[in-house]
Formats: structure tokens, C-alpha cells, sequence
């Protein structure tokens, strides 16, 4: 069965999932990349980018992240800076291949056409709820799991709204003490999941939040 999923979602000691005044130049506001630089470090992540790169704890929950993955769903915030609906030639952060190689949803209050690009991504723009996006994305999937992208507040209307059979969240030790909170409003969250904790050398911690009976 189809399972919805988040993978290498990364918040901060203070529960941040991203910083201050997102732009055009600073897409994760004042925080900047620091969330991620754990994911950037590992083999996974470099790739065909540049050699190197390291293995263990943070290498192996890297690479669950588009395993067995048949669809996005993404918020508007994820696909473009404040205001990128009003450009036309706005195409995401990623350029012409995105890392995504799967139909993706992005939910906005400004559609517009669906955007084909290389690499077998497909952008799909819709206004709805989550349960109705959940809803084309699975037909998208044909099987697959779905996986919900971010940003912030797009994760955590999903778990609000009972949606998410699978989470990993890294905690990353850093306080970044203004942005967008990921746990706001989902006290109690943890009742209905297993939630298990691995530190790795790094310093940070991978917790993954699994539904009974998935």
C-alpha cells in the first residue's frame, strides 16, 4: 500500500525548519544552509557533484529519501521565493533537471500551467487541501509512496491533518530563534507513532516517527 513519507526534513534544536525573511537571495531565510550541512557532507549527496563525501548513520538516512518514491507534494514556499507566481519564467530552485525525477504538487493559490522538465520531473500547481492533493498525488504514484517535500508549514498541515504514515525528522544542533516552527499545534504527535532515535558523529540526531500498523 502507498505510504506517505517525509524524509531528511531538518529542524533545529529550537524546532525551526528554516529561518527569518526567505528571498530570492536567502531561500532559507537567515538560517541559510546550516540546517543541511549534515545531508551536503555525504556521499549520497555529492555524488556526481565532486568526489568524496562520508558514509555511516547520516549516509544511510540520506539515501532513504526518494527510495520507492512516486510523487511530491511540495507548498508554494519549497518551489519559489515570496512572490514567484507573478513571474513566468520561475521554474524552481533546481534548474532544468530537478532532483525530483517524479510528478510533483505543488500546492499554491496561484496556478498555472504544469511544467514539464528534464529528468522525468513533472510540476503540477493546485489549490486544495491536503487530503485532495494527497489524493492526485497517490493516482500519480501508481503504487509508490508519497513523499511530502516541505516546506515547513506544508509538513506540518499534513501531520495535523492525520496524513503521514512515516516522518524522519534531523535535529541539528543549532538554535536558530526565529523562522517557521515545525511543532507548533502538534502537541500529542508523538502518542500515535513509534519514534526511535539515532545520534550519529556529526552531532546530529535522526528521529523517525512510524505509524502503528505501517
Amino acid at each position: 500500500m502507498s505510504r506517505t513519507r517525509i524524509q531528511n526534513f531538518s529542524v533545529s534544536l529550537d524546532g525551526f525548519g528554516t529561518g527569518d525573511v526567505q528571498s530570492l537571495d536567502a531561500p532559507f531565510g537567515h538560517a541559510g544552509h546550516s540546517l543541511h550541512d549534515w545531508m551536503f557532507a555525504t556521499r549520497w549527496w555529492r555524488g556526481a557533484r565532486e568526489p568524496g563525501g562520508g558514509g555511516g548513520v547520516d549516509e544511510t538516512f540520506a539515501r532513504q529519501f526518494d527510495l520507492g518514491i512516486g510523487a511530491e507534494i511540495m507548498g508554494a514556499g519549497k518551489f519559489g521565493y515570496p512572490g514567484w507566481h507573478q513571474d513566468p519564467e520561475w521554474k524552481g530552485w533546481w534548474g532544468p533537471n530537478p532532483p525530483f525525477h517524479t510528478p510533483v504538487f505543488v500546492l499554491t493559490h496561484h496556478p498555472r500551467a504544469s511544467l514539464e522538465m528534464q529528468g522525468g520531473t513533472t510540476f503540477h500547481f493546485i489549490d486544495g487541501s491536503p487530503v485532495e492533493a494527497l489524493e492526485q498525488a497517490r493516482q500519480a504514484a501508481g503504487g509508490q509512496d508519497v513523499r511530502i517535500g516541505g516546506g515547513v508549514t506544508t509538513v506540518r498541515d499534513f501531520l495535523a491533518a492525520g496524513l503521514v504514515d512515516h516522518m524522519h525528522v534531523v535535529v541539528v544542533p543549532i538554535l536558530v530563534g526565529r523562522g517557521v516552527r515545525l511543532w507548533d499545534g502538534l502537541e500529542g504527535l508523538d502518542k500515535d507513532y513509534r519514534v526511535e532515535a539515532t545520534s550519529s558523529p556529526s552531532g546530529v540526531t535522526h528521529v523517525t516517527f512510524t505509524r502503528a500498523g505501517v
